[in-house]
Order: structure tokens, then C-alpha cells, then sequence
């Protein structure tokens, strides 16, 4: 019988906490709708001061706030918008830039840590004298940490050149900052300068910081305006959600100062299974709280396999492909679970390298 569960599928899996729940079932609540509830006005007004934009905008989730920030920006159907070929908003929001915003996607390379090529976004810029032809260019996405590269950070100095490349075109600059206070715990640069650049952002509420739902979008006051009126088209508008911002607001208060201490634990995590036979991790580029874990070529293991059994020691984590699989810390992984999973991992291996010792 499994006595313990060590939870590394996502930072999405976290239980909202006893202040959390003491907050939600306190909170001061009205129609926000209407525009009058006072906790979802204090929590859009604390994200826009920590952004350093004029406004925000609370939204169901971070694929509704993406695909918002990206319908304002492209506002005339059959725009194009630039972003990785490996992004979050191009690989796993169900393709709803197109079918819902009508805007065509123009990818470029993902490097491996989630960057792309200054010179080819430039490229990729449409000529506006082809437009009888070709998409109009609108916009650049990039994504900070980018999931996709195992959590790596884009750095101020990269995405302020891309911010330059958009200025120099007349485009906007969009940031899906899902985790973007890791980044910036990571890196050590406030928010705000992180997205100095960007004339949007959404922030994930229940990744890394552990709130139970919701993401925000900041951007300038015209702007919000504008993505008030699609939240609701997109069926975003609900009423008094000042229950769930209540959890958020704790969450930026107890829990963004644990990031620091969830990144340690990740690195400790990756240290560790990387000693493994079999297994291959690239510990430096663990910047944050998430890893990617390899089967090394010839080993008798797989991500399928790998699973199965530390399901049985209650280790529970996501496969990626058949040779790779994914974890992600959160505030609710111990030190102790860490140690606990590198105990179960140590003996899932060897039961499935050989199983003629067990």
C-alpha cells in the first residue's frame, strides 16, 4: 500500500492552502461583471504596480488570457503573429489563435533554451507591400520560462532586443509569462524590467504560485479596456470571482517567496537522478522548477516504464515521450520528498534494468 504521494506532474497540482480557504470564505465580493468587485480590483491593481503596467485583468485561464492578449493585438482578421515553433501558445492552446482569433501563426526555431533567433524573427517580419499576398505581421510572442525547454529563462537583455525588433516594425510585443515569477526569482531581475518591453503579459496564478485557479494580463489601460470586452465574447466574464482572487492574493504573499527554495529542491532532484545508471539529466539547464529526465540509449528503460513503477511508491510524474520524462516542483514538494523520490527512483530503475536481483 502506497503510505506516501509525492505529487512532480505539474505546479498545477497544488491543494489550495488553510489561508487560502480562510481567505475565499471571507472575501469581500460583488459583481465583477458590473466592474465592482473590490478583491478582484485589488488583486488587478497589486499585478499591474508589480508589472509596472497601467492595468490588469483577471481571466479564467492562461490559454484564455494568451489567446485575449492575442486577439487585441491582432485585431484584423488574417493578421500573423510570430512565436516559437515549440511555444506553449502554438503547441498546447489548441490551436485557438486561429480558429477563434483568425490569426496565422508564423513560427520560428526554438533554440534549446527557448530563445529565437533575432535575425530570423527579423526575417520573418512581413514586407507590407506584399500584404495583397501575405498575412500582415501584428505581433511577437515569447515565453518566459519557456516550459517546452525544460523551464529556461529568457534573459532582460534578450527580450529587450526583441522589444526593439517590434518597436522598429511597428509590431507588439506579447510575453506568456505562465511562470514568470520564477524567471524572475532565477534570474534576480524584478518583473516589472522583465517585461519592460512588453506591451502584454499574462501571469499564471496557479503554477508556480499556487493559487487554486485563474491567470492575469497587464498591459496599458486602452488595452485592458479592450480584452474586458473579449473576455467576455470568449465566455470569461463571470461574477464574484473576488472568492478565487482572494487565494491568489495569498498566494503572491506566502508563496512567491518560496520559489527561490522550490528551484533548490528542483536542482537537487536533477543532481540526484542524474548519478543514476540509465538515466541522463542536464543539470545546468535546471534554472528553475522543472527538469527533464532522459533514458540514456541501451538502457532497458522507458518513460512508460519508469512510470508504472513509481506509481507503486506513490511518485507520480508525466512522460514527455518514450525516453523522456517530465517533473515539476512546487511549494508543497518537501525536502524530504525529494530524497524520498530519489530513494524510489533508485529502486524503480534497478527493478526494471534487473529484475532478475529483485
Amino acid at each position: 500500500m502506497v503510505m506516501r504521494t509525492v505529487d512532480l506532474r505539474s505546479d498545477t497540482v497544488t491543494r489550495p492552502t488553510d489561508a487560502m480557504r480562510e481567505a475565499m470564505s471571507s472575501a469581500e465580493v460583488d459583481d465583477d461583471v458590473l466592474g465592482y468587485d473590490p478583491t478582484a480590483r485589488h488583486l488587478e491593481e497589486e499585478m499591474a504596480k508589480m508589472m509596472g503596467k497601467e492595468a490588469a485583468l483577471f481571466v479564467p485561464s492562461g490559454t484564455m488570457g494568451n489567446l485575449i492578449c492575442v486577439m487585441v493585438h491582432c485585431d484584423v482578421r488574417g493578421s500573423e503573429v510570430i512565436l516559437g515553433d515549440n511555444c506553449h501558445i502554438h503547441v498546447y492552446e489548441n490551436g485557438g489563435i486561429s480558429t477563434i482569433g483568425g490569426v496565422h501563426p508564423k513560427t520560428i526555431k526554438n533554440e534549446e533554451d527557448g530563445t529565437m533567433n533575432l535575425g530570423d524573427i527579423e526575417a520573418a517580419i512581413r514586407d507590407p507591400k506584399g500584404s495583397t499576398f501575405y498575412p500582415s505581421t501584428r505581433l511577437i510572442c515569447l515565453e518566459n520560462t519557456h516550459a517546452n525547454s525544460g523551464g529556461r529563462c529568457l534573459s532582460v537583455e534578450y527580450t529587450d532586443r526583441v522589444g526593439e525588433i517590434a518597436k522598429r516594425h511597428g509590431l507588439k510585443l506579447h510575453i506568456d509569462g505562465a511562470r514568470l515569477f520564477n524567471a524572475s526569482i532565477a534570474l534576480g531581475v524584478p518583473v516589472h524590467r522583465l517585461v519592460q518591453a512588453a506591451d502584454s503579459v499574462s501571469v499564471c496564478l496557479s503554477k508556480g504560485l499556487g493559487a487554486p485557479i485563474g491567470s492575469v494580463i497587464v498591459g496599458s489601460q486602452s488595452f485592458i479596456e479592450k480584452a474586458k470586452t473579449l473576455r467576455k465574447t470568449l465566455g470569461g466574464g463571470m461574477r464574484q470571482i473576488g472568492v478565487l482572487c482572494a487565494a491568489a492574493l495569498v498566494a503572491l504573499q506566502e508563496n512567491l517567496p518560496k520559489l527561490q527554495f522550490d528551484h533548490k529542491k528542483t536542482k537537487l532532484l536533477a543532481e540526484g537522478l542524474n548519478q543514476m545508471k540509465g538515466i541522463r539529466v542536464n543539470v545546468a539547464a535546471v534554472e528553475t522548477n522543472m527538469i527533464f529526465m532522459d533514458m540514456e540509449d541501451g538502457s532497458k528503460l522507458t518513460a512508460e516504464k519508469l512510470r508504472k513503477s513509481l506509481t507503486e511508491y506513490g511518485i507520480l510524474v508525466i512522460p514527455e515521450n518514450s525516453s523522456r520524462i517530465r517533473m515539476v516542483v512546487h511549494h508543497q514538494i518537501t525536502t524530504s520528498d525529494v530524497h524520498y523520490t530519489l530513494s524510489c527512483f533508485q529502486q524503480a530503475v534497478q527493478m526494471i534494468q534487473e529484475p532478475s536481483r529483485n
